[in-house]
């Protein structure tokens, strides 16, 4: 038996009005038992922490086992005095003191790059992930200018996880230690975290 048009329209109508109908009496227990009234309306902050960390960063771009690599360049990279467009990929230790065997506090893990034409300045995108002590499992974001031949520079903290959720802030860093042969530095960091 064939039905017209017209009856296949009606029988999706019904099968549809039905879905609906079913769809509605499924949801009614969850309005009811999640009134939109007793949902919560905001939570009181807790008292913010102010913590300080210090720690060196070794970035080695030298040697057999670097901990930065060069992702990407520009074709007219390798004509910059600042090697403008370079983009390096880092996982370097971060450490207590700043000698390379001194206590491993966590990783360095991102990307930076050259963003000035004519003065060395890095942009970096970089997360500091704590595998030590209190803050194993912690970890902090930098997003910012570096300007990297200036004695001091400061950088903003912008993110965290775990005990530096929701964490904002500045970093202070100055270069320890800088092979203009090899580019392989190491940089000593003060951070101060509001979270």
């Amino acid at each position: 038996m064939c039905l017209g048009a017209e009856e296949q329209r009606n029988n999706m109508a019904k099968i549809f009005l039905v879905f609906f109908i079913i769809s509605l009496v499924i949801a009614m227990p969850w309005t009811q038992a999640f009134p939109l009234d007793n949902w919560p309306q905001g939570r009181k902050a807790q008292k913010k922490t102010i913590t300080n960390l210090q720690f060196f960063f070794h970035d080695t771009v030298s040697g057999k086992n670097p901990s930065a690599i060069k992702v990407a360049q520009s074709t007219d990279t390798e004509k910059s005095p600042t090697l403008f467009g370079a983009i390096m990929m880092a996982d370097d230790p971060l450490t207590q003191g700043p000698d390379p065997n001194s206590r491993l506090l966590g990783r360095a893990q991102g990307l930076y790059a050259s963003a000035g034409q004519s003065e060395l300045c890095l942009i970096m995108a970089m997360n500091f992930a704590f595998t030590d002590g209190i803050y194993d499992g912690s970890s902090i974001s930098l997003l910012g200018k570096n300007s990297a031949m200036s004695p001091v520079r400061e950088m903003p903290i912008v993110a965290g996880t775990g005990l530096f959720r929701l964490a904002r802030g500045y970093a202070i860093a100055k270069t320890h230690w800088f092979d203009i042969t090899t580019g392989d530095a190491i940089v000593g960091y003060n951070v101060t975290v509001v979270h």
